[in-house]
C-alpha cells in the first residue's frame, strides 16, 4: 500500500524530531497544531484551558517522542491529548467520570458565546445518550470538521467502521436533538438531511 506525500512528510518529521531537530519538530507542531487544539477545546470548551493543555501535550510529545517507534503518530498524538485532558479533569473535578470528560467543561465560557439564550442543557442530555466513542466521533466530524479518512486514523480504526459508527450515532439522537445543535454546529444541517 502506497504512503501519501502527506504521510511521508510526517514520517520524515518524526524521524528528524526523534534525532533531535528542533526545526523538524515544528513542521510537526505546525501540521497538527489546530486540529488538537481544537480537539482539546471541543472537550474542554474553555479556550484558556485548551491552550494550556495543547502546550503541555506538545512538550509531553517532544519529551517521549523517543518512545515513539513507528506506527500511527496522529493516533499516538491523540492518545497524548487524551491523557492530558484527563489529566486536567483529573486535578479539577476529582469528583467526576474523567473517563468521558466531554461534558465536564466550564459552561461559561462556552454559553457566553450562544447569544440567543438556547438551552446547551437539552444538547447535552441528548449527546448523553451516546456512547463515548460516537460522541468523540461525532464532535471530530462536525465541530471539528475532519474527514472520517482522518477521524480513522486519529483513532486507529478502518474508516467504514467510523462512518457506521456516525451513522449510527445520528440516527440515535435524530428524534431527541433539538433544534439547538444547527445552530451551534451548522454543517450538521445537511448530514441530517442525509439521513432523513
Amino acid at each position: 500500500m502506497a504512503i501519501s506525500a502527506e504521510q511521508q512528510i510526517e514520517t520524515e518529521l518524526v524521524e528528524a524530531s526523534r534525532a533531535g531537530n528542533q526545526e523538524a519538530f515544528s513542521g510537526l507542531y505546525d501540521l497538527y497544531i489546530k486540529k488538537i487544539y481544537n480537539f482539546i477545546y471541543y472537550k474542554t470548551l474553555n479556550r484558556v484551558v485548551a491552550e494550556d493543555i495543547c502546550s503541555e501535550v506538545f512538550i509531553k510529545v517532544w519529551q517521549k517522542l523517543w518512545q515513539f517507534k513507528s506506527g500511527n503518530f496522529s493516533a499516538w498524538l491523540y492518545t497524548i491529548a487524551r491523557h492530558k485532558i484527563a489529566d486536567h479533569y483529573r486535578r479539577e473535578q476529582q469528583y467526576f467520570n474523567i473517563d468521558d470528560c466531554w461534558d465536564l467543561a466550564d459552561k461559561h465560557d462556552f454559553l457566553e458565546q450562544i447569544d440567543n439564550g438556547l438551552n446547551f442543557d437539552k444538547v447535552r442530555v441528548a449527546l448523553s445518550a451516546l456512547k463515548k466513542e460516537e460522541r468523540e466521533i461525532l464532535i471530530m466530524r462536525f465541530w471539528m470538521d475532519l474527514s472520517f479518512k482522518e477521524i480513522a486514523k486519529q483513532l486507529d480504526k478502518n474508516e467504514g467502521s467510523i462512518k457506521m459508527s456516525c451513522g449510527r450515532a445520528l440516527k440515535k439522537i435524530k428524534n431527541n436533538m433539538p433544534l439547538a445543535i444547527f445552530m451551534i454546529v451548522p454543517g450538521l444541517i445537511n448530514i441530517w438531511k442525509s439521513v432523513n
